[in-house]
């Protein structure tokens, strides 16, 4: 049996999906010659595409990666102040319990419930 642990994180379920892929020569080669004839009109008229499609991917894939790395530092952040703000309550709590006694525990029993059914009457 594991103790649940306030500093250590549990790993969530790993979701698995399968999507075949399926190779179609044919497809392959008709796409091939369609961009290459694309780019040869293109560049009879004067127009450079192929620089301007890498440079627009790259930076694209900057934005995608930079919000990836943005989401997963505000979710670690998240955890670590939930984490902050319990063990600072049940702090408080321990110092109210020593000074005021028994009164301290009768309150939480009635803050809590009435915290939670604020929180989630939505």
């Amino acid at each position: 049996m594991k103790f649940v642990s306030l500093f250590n994180r549990t790993p969530d379920n790993k979701k698995f999906s399968y999507r075949p892929r399926f190779y179609d020569q044919k497809a392959e080669e008709r796409k091939e010659r369609e961009d290459r004839i694309r780019r040869d009109l293109d560049r009879e008229k004067g127009i450079e595409t192929e620089a301007n499609e890498s440079y627009r991917s790259r930076i694209e894939g900057t934005f995608h990666a930079a919000r990836r790395r943005s989401n997963k530092g505000k979710t670690e952040l998240n955890a670590v102040l939930l984490r902050s703000g319990l063990l600072l309550f049940l702090t408080m709590f321990a110092i109210a319990f020593l000074t005021w006694g028994k009164d301290a525990l009768y309150s939480l029993f009635v803050f809590v419930p009435l915290y939670f059914y604020l929180k989630f009457k939505k």
